[in-house]
């Protein structure tokens, strides 16, 4: 069939990550009535704390490790859902593949870093009906705040700091509700050797960042609605030698206006395999994306750099509008094109026309692109540039989705192998990669990370 306009809107509504805090402020008093030892004896704190050895949860071990320290957590399975609330600690999996935070299906979270200096690695979160990692500066002097607007009011960065330093390394996150790692109002930090699926949002989600300098690389989504999506999370920031294949949708740049920073811009993207993203094993995308490698809606002036899109029968890069933003001075540099329904389309509205977005190549045997409409870039042009609409998009069906519970679970992952000792602390800038070190990757490109169980 040929879905209309709307099936390309890629502003998707969401649910904000402060309204599903709501629950984390009752998390905590849970912990706390349900564990009198651990929250009225005030144990001393420790700088290493084994679970289930000094504490039977993550959660008790979080309220006895002091700052800087680490929490060791033991291969099994721990019903629970965490809030990291301390400065420059550590939740490390003793095993990835065995060491799962279990959602159950009914938690809105599996772990949530609120402090600066937080290391979440060599784990799985599964089943929250939220998101599995989430990392963000939204709370306050009394611990998470709930956002108390109809979902419709950009959430003020003034009032919640960005939390500072992060590292989410090593970590597998399957079938959980919205979002697989998470972060958001957030800066300095990596996402970095993990492993999404599952997700009814997205995989991976950057956003509500300025100068963000967060690093994400080495990741790989798969049977997500989308890979990897990046909202008003502006640069530098660098998507890096990833795998986004085998979603509804590969990846997406937008604009979001119920989030600070509007629009979207100065991302680099560079060495990522966008491949095939036409999975019916994955939950719908909220307004029936399918087929789409990459899809920038309202963003602008990032750099796409020697990424190979491919096999993504609706279109290898869509751009569009949000609202009254347009995608402008996007570029295309030595892009790997095959197999798509159209390399390149713009689907932008008139009331928001896309200009600038450009296409080039250094290497003389590069595969031609397709582009939609065919004059869309004369290579690099000046003002508007012509729009198609949806209809003039190759056809797909489009399957229905499935329940987030139900996606397949992946094959086991890479382990970060034996905690060696307590780590420095986290530094307070990321050294971003030389883009040039990124090559465009092969068909094979971390495949051997994909796959179900």
């Amino acid at each position: 069939m040929n879905p209309d306009l709307a099936a390309y809107d890629l502003h998707v509504p969401r649910p904000r990550p402060l309204t599903s805090l709501l629950a984390l402020g009752l998390a905590i008093g849970m912990a706390c009535a349900g564990l009198v030892a651990a929250c009225s004896s005030d144990p001393e704190p420790l700088a290493l704390v084994r679970v289930p050895g000094d504490a039977e949860t993550v959660t008790q071990a979080v309220a006895r490790v002091s700052p800087g320290g680490t929490v060791l957590v033991g291969a099994g399975v721990y019903p629970e859902q965490v809030l990291v609330d301390k400065t420059d600690v550590t939740i490390r999996g003793e095993d990835r593949n065995a060491t799962i935070i279990d959602g159950e299906g009914r938690r809105p979270y599996g772990i949530v870093a609120i402090s600066d200096g937080v290391r979440i690695e060599n784990l799985t979160v599964r089943a929250a009906t939220f998101y599995g990692v989430l990392v963000t500066g939204l709370h306050d002097e009394n611990g998470p705040s709930a956002h108390n607007g109809d979902g419709y009011d950009t959430l003020d960065p003034e009032q919640f700091p960005p939390v500072q330093r992060f590292s989410v390394d090593h970590v597998t996150a399957h079938n959980n509700g919205l979002y697989g790692i998470y972060a958001f109002d957030a800066n300095n930090g990596v996402i970095r050797d993990s492993y999404a699926s599952g997700s009814a949002d997205s995989g991976f989600y950057v956003g509500q960042c300025e100068d963000c300098n967060i690093l994400v690389t080495g990741n790989v989504a798969e049977r997500n609605a989308v890979g990897f999506e990046n909202a008003n999370a502006s640069g530098p920031l660098t998507i890096a030698g990833n795998r986004f294949s085998g979603n509804r949708v590969g990846m997406t740049l937008i604009s979001n206006y119920r989030e600070a920073f509007t629009p979207q811009r100065a991302n680099t993207v560079v060495g990522n395999l966008v491949v095939d993203n036409v999975e019916p094993d994955s939950p719908a995308q909220a307004t029936g994306g399918f087929g789409i490698g990459i899809g920038i809606s309202g963003a602008r002036e990032n750099v796409l750099a020697r990424n190979t899109v491919t096999g993504n029968p609706v279109a290898g890069v869509l751009l569009a509008n949000t609202e009254d933003l347009a995608a402008v001075d996007n570029s295309f540099v030595d892009t790997g094109w095959a197999g798509n329904g159209i390399d390149l389309a713009n689907v932008s509205a008139s009331r928001a026309p896309a200009s600038g977005n450009c296409v080039s190549t250094t290497n003389a045997a590069a595969t031609p692109v397709t582009l939609l409409p065919a004059a869309l870039t004369d290579p690099c042009p000046d003002g508007e540039q012509p729009a198609a609409t949806a209809t003039d998009l190759p056809p797909v069906e489009v399957p229905r989705g499935v329940s987030f519970l139900k996606v397949a679970a992946p094959a086991p992952q890479p382990d970060l192998g034996p905690w060696t000792g307590q780590a420095e602390p986290l530094p307070a800038t990321v050294a971003l990669p030389d883009p040039d070190t990124f090559d465009l990757p092969g068909p094979d490109f971390l495949a051997e990370l994909t796959g179900t169980a």
